[in-house]
């Protein structure tokens, strides 16, 4: 039998994979509308998410969380694109960081439910919970409409190559530099919050607590995390709007570059840990919320016809190299017999993030391109 950290990795590896392939919504959303893509991915998501309950294999869990990962991939671009189009122009650069703290606060009802049915029902009754985004695809598709704003470009996105034009002359820097941070990103805060489960479990061991305790302080460590985060995307905008796109997110990333060592680096070797190990948490939960500046930043660059292909595409090239790196990480796991040590290293990506920042382009005070 496989080692549970394999197992885990390899099923996340697959589900960030899927999160990858999610770029092909991007073309599809400017081609034929933000409302109905974004009903397309809750619903790919949901059904796929509540078969994995059925799952008799950890291969074929790993292909159920793979084609959900396709849908949930492409919820963020969808969601980012629609929100920047449809909002007015002066709560626009808010709904930004709302937008990000929605999918937190998913991260924090997830713990809840954990906390309730999957600590007495197990992982099957957690995935059957994930069908219920599905009502909210259902609404979505009834009450909201298209943004004016793409329905006046609509004519012009049906006759675009938005996927040859992100990399034309105008575009293809940003393109490039815009993929590399958001890689950034997901390699860091993603190794971070996947290996953070483990992490508080072998504390909560450590410090004495039986299998059903350390479930549940699972749930505590994920709520902190949640919330740290969602204080961190609400701030995001504010700070955006006051310091400039790029200053704020080279101080969210220094945020990760600090607070992962620290957790999984120090905390986490401590003979009590568990403690110092879930303040820390809250701190790099709000440093987390560096991604709510890709939700602002990313819309403000490309004209309507192609936005939601550049947005998909960027968000996509950093899940397949973290669904690499997250691969490697559960082999060094393996190879080393720890756990904190090869997560730490992932901060390394943060300084490399810093030193890409002044390559991207500023939009502070600037409309969001016709």
């Amino acid at each position: 039998m496989l080692p549970y950290s394999v197992v885990f990795a390899v099923v996340w590896t697959l589900f960030l994979v899927g999160w990858g392939c999610s770029f092909i919504w991007g073309p599809i959303a400017d081609r034929f509308g933000r409302t109905k893509s974004l009903v397309a991915t809750i619903l790919v998501y949901a059904i796929f998410t509540g078969i994995a309950a059925f799952a008799t294999n950890v291969w074929e869990l790993g292909l159920f969380r793979l084609l959900a990962g396709i849908g949930v991939g492409g919820e963020w671009a969808m969601a980012g694109t629609y929100v920047a189009e449809a909002w007015p122009e002066d709560r626009r650069k808010m709904g930004a960081g709302y937008l990000q703290t929605g999918y937190y606060f998913g991260f924090f009802i997830a713990a809840a439910l954990n906390f309730t049915v999957g600590a007495h029902y197990g992982w099957r009754a957690m995935f059957l919970c994930g069908l219920a985004p599905v009502v909210v695809a259902l609404l979505t598709l009834l009450k909201v409409k298209e943004p004016a704003r793409w329905k006046a470009h609509e004519a012009e996105a049906k006759r675009a190559h938005p996927l040859k034009e992100i990399f034309s002359p105008a575009y293809r820097k940003r393109t490039i530099v815009n993929s590399a941070l958001l890689t950034v990103a997901i390699i860091g805060l993603w190794a971070g919050a996947v290996y953070e489960p483990a992490a508080i479990t072998m504390l909560a061991k450590k410090a004495g607590m039986d299998a059903p305790a350390a479930a549940k302080m699972v749930s505590v460590g994920t709520g902190i995390l949640s919330i740290g985060t969602i204080l961190g995307c609400l701030c995001l905008p504010i700070l955006a709007e006051r310091f400039g796109r790029k200053s704020t997110l080279a101080l969210y990333f220094a945020g990760m570059m600090v607070t992962i060592p620290l957790a999984f680096g120090w905390a986490f070797y401590l003979d009590n840990g568990l403690v110092p190990f879930l303040t820390i948490l809250f701190f790099m939960g709000f440093a987390g919320g560096n991604f709510a500046v890709f939700s602002l930043w990313l819309p403000e660059q490309y004209d309507t016809r192609v936005r939601a292909t550049a947005f998909a595409f960027a968000t996509s090239v950093g899940r397949f190299v973290g669904a690499g790196v997250n691969f490697l990480l559960g082999s060094m796991v393996l190879r080393m017999g720890t756990l904190g040590t090869p997560v730490a290293y992932t901060a390394l990506a943060f300084g490399v993030g810093i030193l890409i920042v002044p390559l991207a382009i500023e939009t502070r005070g600037k409309s969001l391109p016709e």
